[in-house]
């Protein structure tokens, strides 16, 4: 497990975790309603303009041949080890440059998954989603969660797409099933002594070696401000002068970082579950232990327990299961790294709380770890078969790249005090995780923190949930601050889970209203259970 709201393991939303969450986002365009007509086909020595104030370094511009695309829309294949969507759907991809310098150089392919505007002659244009991650497959995930967007879809394409190294975009691909299943069991996430420090971050180096064997060529190519940049040339195919788009907890960090890059392209923009992005790799940390130990805290509320001694209690069953795994009846036994993230998972919805009360129970009552464990693997993209999914490894693979930070052992030991203050339960794995999830990373990140300045930009919705364990709260005051004044538009959301399109009628109501309608809501909309 990586904590992350951002990119920070926990926030990643891998299969049932995501469904879980039941979080879903989207952007479209600002001033009036887009008439959904191509923007123009270019010449053929017509050239795009690219951001000239991209982070990374920007192109003069891209060729004709990558902006005048018009995608190839098939029947959709079953992806691996999953089911084919419906006949409603069509797939196609669109070619963008592996590296952004050398727009006329090599190309990698860009998956994408559409459902047409059920209202064809109302219809607004595109509306791209992203779901979180980093390393979520919208080409999967959108399909499965649709059903939440049926107002949406009336007027708008629905467009989900992998971003650049996850899954069928040349996707990132580490380590095999049975190493995975080894370091999860083997490698203490919270070391207690020097051996267990030395094999986490010995693993950790060993993790990113196999992304550099296996996907070397693609891996310094897979930054956030890449895939902004990708969503541009997507605009550009489907045809739409501003870019629609919804954007779930890390989905939040690309949408700012477009908005960033092309103001003058951003359309209406909703982001929920935000990611802060004002704050560096330990700073996400700090805001995780809070925002999971805040959730644990409202759980435990909720239960009719005391907090302080319900969160004890887990902190020795914690202590128990680190000097003895518990057993399971897939002959698998469940040891503390394990039972963390098992205990995280649902806390990402108030929906999900009685499993986690269910899981508990039986790991203190019974000795045994059976809920516990069956929460890790749907949090690690663990099948019955044992087959794990990628999204763990994209997702490390995009925030390193992203990140430049790479705290030390040293730096990480010195953390544990003031995180086991802001958390005894989620605080030491989330400081170790500081040093551990980049260690020796063969790729240099690009920055410290992102950049969402967006002068210019038309108005963002931007939504936080007061009791967000994994983006919490703050984060979505300092997104929407950081937008810029007129651009950022605050909804402020009591209420538990991570994200609240479809779980908040007040917030769904208000998205509809602007992605259908135009209207924005007032800035420091206050909704309400």
């Amino acid at each position: 497990m990586h904590a992350r709201g951002r990119n920070r393991r926990v926030g990643a939303l891998s299969g049932a975790a995501l469904l879980m969450a039941g979080a879903l986002a989207g952007c479209g365009g600002g001033g009036g309603e887009t008439s959904g007509k191509a923007a123009g086909t270019p010449s053929a020595t017509a050239k795009a303009t690219a951001s000239a104030t991209a982070t990374g370094g920007a192109p003069a511009g891209l060729p004709a041949s990558l902006t005048g695309q018009r995608p190839d829309w098939q029947r959709c294949e079953a992806p691996e080890g999953g089911e084919a969507p419906g006949s409603a759907w069509r797939c196609a991809t669109v070619k963008v440059p592996l590296d952004y310098a050398e727009p006329e150089g090599r190309t990698i392919g860009i998956a994408l998954i559409r459902r047409q505007a059920q209202d064809g002659q109302r219809r607004l244009g595109s509306l791209l989603f992203n779901f979180g991650g980093p390393g979520g497959s919208g080409v999967q995930v959108l399909p499965r969660l649709s059903a939440s967007y049926a107002d949406l879809n009336s007027r708008y394409d629905l467009v989900g797409f992998d971003p650049r190294g996850v899954a069928a975009s040349a996707g990132v691909n580490c380590r095999t099933d049975q190493r995975t299943e080894q370091a999860l069991k083997r490698i203490d996430m919270t070391p207690d002594t020097a051996a267990e420090e030395a094999a986490f971050i010995e693993d950790a180096a060993d993790f990113g070696a196999g992304c550099a064997k296996n996907s070397g060529t693609v891996l310094p190519h897979v930054r956030t401000s890449d895939t902004a940049r990708d969503m541009d040339v997507l605009r550009q195919v489907l045809g739409d002068e501003k870019l629609s788009y919804f954007g779930v907890s890390y989905g939040t960090e690309l949408g700012g970082t477009y908005a960033h890059l092309f103001p003058q392209h951003v359309g209406r923009t909703v982001l929920d579950a935000v990611v802060d992005p004002t704050a560096d790799t330990v700073g996400h940390a700090e805001h995780q232990a809070f925002g999971f130990q805040r959730a644990l805290e409202n759980y435990l509320k909720d239960r009719g327990e005391d907090p302080e001694a319900g969160t004890q209690r887990i902190v020795r069953l914690l202590r128990k299961i680190d000097a003895k795994p518990l057993p399971t009846d897939s002959g698998r036994t469940l040891n503390e790294s394990l039972a963390i993230t098992g205990i995280v998972t649902p806390l990402y919805a108030r929906s999900s709380w009685p499993m986690l009360a269910q899981a508990l129970d039986e790991a203190q009552n019974n000795g045994t770890g059976n809920g516990l464990l069956q929460l890790a693997d749907s949090y690690n993209g663990r099948d019955e078969q044992g087959r794990y999914d990628t999204q763990a490894h994209s997702q490390r693979a995009i925030s390193c790249a992203d990140s430049s930070d790479r705290p030390t052992v040293e730096q990480a030991r010195a953390l544990l005090p003031a995180f086991r203050k802001l958390s005894p339960v989620f605080g030491p794995f989330l400081a170790w995780d500081t040093a551990g999830w980049c260690a020796r990373w063969p790729v240099p990140g690009e920055r410290t923190t992102p950049v969402a300045s967006a002068p210019g930009a038309g108005p963002v919705l931007v939504i936080g949930t007061t009791g967000d364990p994994a983006t919490p709260y703050e984060g979505a005051q300092r997104m929407a601050d950081e937008l810029g004044e007129g651009v950022g538009v605050m909804i402020t959301n009591k209420g538990e889970g991570h994200g609240s399109y479809g779980e908040s009628r007040c917030v769904t109501s208000l998205v509809d209203a602007y992605f259908l309608n135009g209207k924005v809501p007032a800035d420091r909309t206050v909704c309400t259970a």
